[in-house]
């Protein structure tokens, strides 16, 4: 399924998306979809994350007693 989208760009945009897709050969719209997949990806939510600072435990590990090279 495809849908259009209408967006208003600033000049500097517009002449970023004409150059680069000059350059690269690629259409306007699929360095759009590109660039709209790399944001989604980056936001996708990573489970994991609920631990990062939240675990009590030696902030350097390589600090441990019994650690090789200590």
């Amino acid at each position: 399924m495809s849908s259009t989208l209408s967006i208003r760009l600033p000049d500097d945009l517009v002449r970023w998306l004409r150059e680069t897709s000059k350059r690269t050969g690629q259409p306007q719209g699929e360095l759009i979809r590109i660039q709209l997949e790399k944001a989604r990806a980056a936001s996708e939510e990573k489970p994991w994350m609920r631990w990062a600072g939240v675990i009590d435990g030696p902030s350097d590990l390589s600090c441990r007693e019994g650690f090789p090279g200590k």
